[in-house]
């Protein structure tokens, strides 16, 4: 059984896939990323794997498949990445706390197939997973916390703020589930809005999970 993550002064491992591994001891998580930093802008590969040897766990990012693994012993979970400036940050939250570091990246999936689904399916498989409704309030505190705001009156939480309907498909198709799961009031958007943004009317329970994320 993998130990739990800790803090302070670690090694990590630095695979590109070609052979030339990198191990490195660092003090701190800052310090880990500056050289994966150099180690990832200094070369071509289809994977690139930071191990915590010792835990067990490790981070893989696919750059040429748009999608960041995450591994706890023999468990493995999959995000989709739609953007390149996505990858370093998956990194730095490894640093930071491991595995669980990534909890609140994505929507993680155990299956690598279940990414070529359109992001309305994935949105809707990732919804499905939370079953609770303390879970599903969590799940809609990170959508939110990721790109949203409160509107000037504090009557509306605005998912994806300013952001095309072409943009974050799969987590809209996974909001507007939990939405209806949880019984939220989802009003229209003002004239003027961006067409992908999302306007929820405020409850006590989206207050208390955006202190959280304040």
């Amino acid at each position: 059984m993998a130990r739990a993550y800790s803090p302070g002064p670690k090694e990590f491992v630095f695979g590109g896939g070609d052979g030339d591994d990198q191990r490195v001891v660092v003090a701190d998580a800052q310090e880990a990323y500056v050289a994966f930093s150099e180690f990832f802008r200094g070369r071509e590969a289809d994977a690139f794997t930071v191990e915590d040897e010792p835990v067990g766990q490790r981070v893989v990012l696919m750059p040429g498949r748009g999608v960041v693994a995450r591994g706890k012993g023999a468990e493995v979970e999959y995000v989709k990445v739609d953007r390149a400036n996505r990858y370093l940050p998956a990194a730095m939250l490894f640093f930071e706390n491991g595995y669980a570091g990534l909890d609140h990246f994505g929507q993680w999936f155990p299956d690598l197939a279940d990414l070529d689904a359109s992001p309305e399916t994935r949105g809707a498989l990732r919804a499905a997973t939370f079953t609770t409704q303390a879970a599903a309030i969590g799940e809609v505190g990170r959508i939110w916390a990721d790109s949203g705001i409160v509107d000037p009156g504090n009557e509306w939480y605005v998912f994806f703020d300013s952001h095309g309907a072409d943009d974050d498909r799969a987590e809209r198709a996974e909001l507007l589930v939990l939405i209806e799961f949880l019984g939220l009031e989802r009003g229209e958007a003002p004239a003027g809005a961006a067409d992908g943004e999302v306007w929820v009317r405020t409850d006590p329970r989206l207050d208390a999970e955006s202190e959280r994320w304040a």
